[in-house]
C-alpha cells in the first residue's frame, strides 16, 4: 500500500502567453487547472501507471473541495485532514521561449490539533507492506522536523518511507533515515555544503555517503544531465531522454511516483531505473502537472540508456 502525504497542496493554474511583460498588459492564450501539490502529483502518476495509492494531507475551503472532486473523478482514494482557510492556488506562467515564472501562494496555517489528526491517520495506515511518500513543502504552523517525526513513527510501525524535500526539511529528515530519497543535484550539493557544480562521480559519492544513515535507495535527478541511482551495490547513471519538452514542472514528482510504484510491485533494479527515467521524461511533455500516459512511459522505457558512473 502506498500513502502519499501532501502537506501543502494546491490548485495548479497553468497560463500560456507569448512573452511576459512585467508591469504591462499580458494577454493569456491558454489556461489549465489541475489538482496539485507534490504528493497529489505522485498519486496521479501512480494511478496512470496502473497502481493505487491513498492521498493524504491537508485541504481547506472551495479549492480543497475542487481537489477532492478531481481525485474522485480519477478514482484516486484520499483521506485528507480538513483545515480552516483556503487551499492555495499556484500559478505557473509559460512563455513561448520555454521560460517559466511561478507564483506560489502560502496556503493556510495549520494548527497543532490538525497536525495530530493527520499523524493519527498516518499511524493507522503505517505497517508492514506500507510505503509512506513524503514530498513537497510544509505550510505555516508546521515544524520543519515533521517529516523526521513521520519517518520515525513509520519505522516503529514497520512501514517504509520515500522522502522528497529540500532545505532544512530535507536535512532534518535525513537524520531520521528515510528508506528511499529523490534529491535533485542542487539539494544534494547544498546538503554537502559545496558551492560548485558537482560531477556525476562526486554526486555518486555524496549519495553513497547517505547510505550510512540507513537509506537503501537514492535517485538523484540532474535535469538535462539525466539521473543517477544507488541501491545497495547497484549504481547507474542515465542520460536524459530526448523528448519534445513542454515543461519540466512535475518531472521530479513523476520520478518519485515511479520509485513508489516500483517498490510496490517489487521491480528489479534495472526495471526501476527504466521506469523512473521514462516517467520523468514523459512528464515534461505534458501541460501543467498532468501525469504522463502509461503508453508513452512504456515506449520511453525502451529508449533508456543505463551506464556505469565514471
Amino acid at each position: 500500500m502506498i500513502i502519499t502525504v501532501t502537506m501543502n497542496p494546491a490548485i495548479d493554474k497553468t497560463v500560456e502567453i507569448d512573452v511576459l511583460k512585467p508591469g504591462g498588459l499580458n494577454r493569456i492564450q491558454k489556461v489549465e487547472y489541475d489538482a496539485g501539490g507534490k504528493g497529489i502529483n505522485v498519486s496521479k502518476t501512480i494511478y496512470e501507471l496502473g497502481g493505487e495509492s491513498i492521498a493524504t494531507g491537508f485541504l481547506g475551503g472551495n479549492a480543497g473541495k475542487t481537489i477532492e472532486n478531481v481525485l474522485d473523478e480519477r478514482n484516486i482514494r484520499h483521506d485528507f485532514t480538513w483545515v480552516e482557510g483556503e487551499t492555495r492556488t499556484n500559478t505557473k506562467v509559460f512563455e513561448e521561449n520555454g521560460a517559466v515564472t511561478e507564483l506560489n501562494e502560502p496556503g493556510p496555517v495549520i494548527s497543532e490539533a490538525q497536525i495530530e489528526e493527520l499523524m493519527k491517520k498516518l499511524e493507522s495506515y503505517a505497517g508492514e507492506g506500507t510505503l509512506i511518500v513524503l514530498s513537497g513543502s510544509i505550510p505555516g504552523g508546521v515544524d520543519k522536523g515533521i517529516y523526521a517525526r513521520i519517518i520515525r513513527m513509520a519505522h516503529e510501525k514497520g512501514a517504509q518511507v520515500l522522502m522528497d524535500a529540500d532545505g532544512e526539511v530535507f536535512r532534518q529528515s535525513l537524520e531520521a533515515g528515510p528508506d528511499i530519497i529523490k534529491p535533485n543535484r542542487v539539494e544534494l550539493e547544498e546538503y554537502a555544503g559545496i558551492d560548485y557544480r558537482a560531477s556525476g562521480k562526486e554526486l555518486l559519492g555524496m549519495a553513497k555517503k547517505l547510505m550510512e544513515k540507513g537509506i537503501h535507495t537514492a535517485a538523484v535527478s540532474m535535469g538535462k544531465s539525466g539521473a543517477l541511482f544507488v541501491k545497495g551495490g547497484y549504481e547507474a547513471i542515465c542520460p536524459a531522454l530526448s523528448v519534445k519538452a513542454h515543461s519540466t514542472v512535475g518531472a521530479g514528482d513523476a520520478m518519485v511516483a515511479a520509485l513508489a510504484y516500483a517498490w510496490d510491485k517489487k521491480l528489479g533494479d534495472e526495471d526501476t531505473v527504466r521506469l523512473c527515467m521514462a516517467a520523468s521524461a514523459g512528464a515534461v511533455t505534458t501541460v501543467g502537472t498532468k501525469p504522463p500516459a502509461k503508453e508513452l512511459v512504456e515506449t520511453l522505457k525502451e529508449q533508456v540508456k543505463i551506464e556505469a558512473v565514471e
